[in-house]
């Protein structure tokens, strides 16, 4: 796979076409799983893991599969390319962090990834655009029964799928559903859904997952205890819970609009009309604004713009992504303007008819 060419495409989960997509970016299910025959990665030696790489990636080649895969190298990546596959949600920052043999098999509209040698000998994931989540769960099952022919998975009859951290044990599943939140955000009820969301054992985490700060308005539900449960029920968990979140969003909208029509449209045209021009902008400020963009346009009050262009516009102006783009490693200065220019090449298509209503 060339990652230049990747770098100038949007996966499926950025199409914004799945259901509920107007507050839903993606939904992704996750599976860990380990041979039988290694040891854990944490206690593996290189030569365990090498072989280990070697022997996913041989099997993974000989699939019949209904999309073409391609593999890469992590190990042979340097730390942009490795970013660069963080940013696209396709590794872990762990992942990509890590030492010694580790690649990851893609599938060529990024709807899948099989991350090799992370936490876990495998990391199976499927992610697909809007809240669809059984669909997911279809594709990823069968993904996992056709490696399970091939390999032998470490399994306890009693405990279930064997992995290297405890709460992933059982199902080895964990499912996420990343949300755009941001009237909840400028309402100030954020917090008091989160508090609900940890009483019933589902994690609330930023746009790059377990660790990271929210960006952009993004948050990330999901499970939290693998261990008891089935896939369905767990699926059913955070299914569950997700339209009242999104109800949740749209009655805070209805009430910005409603009571304060007049500072949501100055937010929103103020965030478009930086964006449009700024010569110099930081990846931050940056999600700042497109989120309150990507809002206006689900209101209707920008109408010469369409949220597979901002859902595009919130990953290719991360760090790594503009560096691949431009073609060149850029320091923390010459990225903000390359950022600027990319957003104002992007945002200004329509010439001066471009504007928020």
């Amino acid at each position: 796979m060339e990652l230049n060419d990747l770098a100038h495409g949007s996966g499926e989960w950025l199409r914004g076409s799945g259901p509920e997509s107007d507050i839903v970016i993606s939904s992704r299910i996750r599976l860990a799983r380990n041979l039988a025959e290694f040891a854990f990665i944490s206690r593996a030696t290189d030569a365990d893991r090498t072989e280990i790489e070697h022997q996913l990636r041989t099997r993974l080649a000989t699939f019949d599969k209904p999309t073409n895969v391609s593999y890469v190298d992590v190990k042979e990546l340097d730390a942009i390319d490795r970013q660069f596959l963080v940013e696209r949600q396709l590794i872990s920052r762990e992942h990509a962090e890590s030492d010694g043999a580790r690649g990851v098999a893609i599938g060529d509209d990024e709807q899948f990834a099989v991350m090799i040698n992370e936490e876990d000998h495998l990391r199976i994931q499927v992610m697909y655009s809007g809240l669809n989540l059984d669909a997911a769960w279809e594709q990823i099952s069968r993904l996992d029964d056709m490696i399970e022919s091939k390999v032998t998975y470490a399994f306890d009859a009693r405990l279930g799928y064997l992995t290297a951290c405890p709460t992933n044990v059982g199902t080895g599943l964990r499912v996420s559903v990343m949300l755009h939140l941001p009237a909840l955000v400028i309402t100030r009820q954020i917090e008091k859904v989160f508090r609900s969301l940890q009483k019933i054992n589902l994690a609330v985490r930023g746009l790059y997952g377990e660790g990271s700060q929210a960006m952009g308005d993004f948050y990330q539900i999901s499970n939290q205890i693998t261990l008891g449960r089935a896939e369905q029920e767990l699926i059913r968990q955070v299914g569950d819970v997700v339209p009242v979140l999104i109800d949740y969003e749209r009655q805070a909208r209805e009430v910005l609009v409603r009571e304060s029509q007049e500072k949501l449209h100055d937010r929103v045209s103020r965030a478009y009309g930086i964006l449009r021009t700024a010569q110099t902008i930081s990846s931050e400020e940056t999600m700042h604004l497109l989120s309150s963009v990507r809002m206006g346009v689900n209101l209707g009050l920008i109408n010469d713009l369409e949220i597979p262009t901002v859902n595009k516009l919130f990953i290719h102006t991360q760090p790594a992504h503009l560096q691949k783009i431009s073609g060149s490693e850029l320091d923390t200065a010459d990225r903000n303007i390359e950022r600027a220019s990319y957003l104002r090449r992007h945002l200004n298509t329509g010439g001066d008819t471009a504007e928020a209503n």
